[in-house]
């Protein structure tokens, strides 16, 4: 199992390389349409992991969310940071290892939102990054996701299926909302699923 996807190394030369193919230009489809229903997610603080080029995060700090976005990348980093600047939203772009956010943002984030880090992590990592994701959220946070399901072999993006998303995260999350993603980009259609997960509430001791 090659471990290249866990240096920045990796990611950076990517950015480089003009190879950043899941970066689709624009913040994905199903966040657009959930920040446009009637029962979006009020604002909070937002932890947007692996946020790349900023597209999903800059979505929801022009909508009032308290934005800091992590990525590998530099490049990536300062071109989030750029745009946001230039669009006058307030949003914070960090160069860091997600892996090292804890316990530095322990119990830090109302929300957390996950587009195409789930599936660009070695798959050997997915445990530790579902025990991340709980870490930084508060007691009662939020993981918005829309995963990419894909079956085809090699990675980045690393293939996986809807039970093993269930099976990695229902352990400590309750899912609220988990459905095949309708509106998204031609090249992703029926390989997408959005998900919403609540941090499940932890019974104090003796209680059953």
């Amino acid at each position: 199992m090659s471990y290249q996807t866990r240096t920045p190394e990796f990611w950076e030369g990517r950015y480089q390389e003009g190879t950043d193919r899941w970066d689709l230009g624009q913040a994905a489809p199903p966040f657009i349409r959930l920040l446009n229903a009637a029962d979006a997610p009020p604002p909070g603080s937002i932890a947007v992991l692996g946020s790349g080029k900023g597209q999903d995060a800059l979505l929801f700090a022009e909508r009032g969310f308290e934005v800091t976005g992590f990525d590998f990348a530099p490049s990536a980093v300062a071109r989030a940071a750029e745009v946001a600047q230039t669009r006058g939203l307030s949003a914070q772009f960090l160069q860091r290892d997600i892996f090292g956010l804890y316990p530095e943002f322990a119990d830090r984030f109302d929300y957390v939102l996950e587009h195409t880090c789930f599936c660009a992590i070695d798959p050997a990592q997915r445990e530790a990054y579902v025990n991340l994701v709980r870490s930084i959220l508060k007691p009662q946070g939020e993981l918005i996701a829309l995963f990419w399901a894909h079956d085809r072999p090699g990675g980045p993006p690393h293939g996986t299926t809807p039970d093993e998303i269930l099976r990695q995260f229902t352990p400590n999350f309750e899912p609220a909302v988990f459905e095949r993603a309708q509106d998204s980009i031609a090249s992703r259609q029926n390989e997408e699923y959005f998900a919403r997960f609540r941090v499940k509430s932890v019974l104090p001791t003796g209680k059953g």
